[in-house]
């Protein structure tokens, strides 16, 4: 498991150095929007702000992260859990990151339709639902469920592939 949650940072890594363009796009997260309305304090988190914040991210994928089936997620080591940046990387992956199957079918064709990259965040809680659906897929016990979000890892893993291959 270690080399696959490699390959996702080094892409998400890849993007933040190649830069991502900013284009106003339909709303590919409709939970930021419920957040908008319910909480005035965080309009939009996003868990990366810098490089260091990358590094974050990869360390803490490389430790280990857990999503409870009541939709929260652990960050297996406590010294990076109890980090305030950390606290940003919870609300996106319990608040927007799409937990139920149509929801990421959903996603997954508006990624389909949308023109141009992706915004820095909306790459962000894609790559981040990659990750979601990569241990529901793990962890599901029946081979028709497991195959329905095998079908939506690969799919968003060719809608990253897509965004940091674009020559727009």
């Amino acid at each position: 498991m270690l080399p696959w949650r490699m390959a996702i940072v080094g892409l998400f890594y890849f993007c933040i150095r190649a830069g991502v363009t900013q284009y106003q796009t339909q709303a590919l997260f409709p939970a930021v929007s419920k957040m908008k309305r319910g909480l005035t304090s965080v309009v939009s988190p996003t868990f990366h702000d810098s490089f260091d914040d990358v590094h974050l991210l990869f360390e803490i994928l490389l430790t280990g992260i857990h999503f409870e089936a009541s939709g929260e997620l652990s960050v297996q080591d406590a010294e990076l859990a109890s980090l305030r940046k950390t606290r940003n990387l919870e609300v996106i992956c319990e608040e927007i990151v799409p937990k139920k199957l149509s929801d990421v079918f959903r996603l997954i064709s508006g990624l389909s339709h949308h023109v141009g990259h992706l915004h820095q965040e909306d790459f962000e809680r894609t790559l981040l639902t990659l990750v979601y659906t990569a241990q529901v897929m793990v962890d599901s016990s029946a081979e028709h469920q497991r195959r329905m979000w095998a079908e939506s890892f690969v799919s968003l893993y060719r809608a990253i592939k897509q965004d940091l291959t674009e020559n727009n």
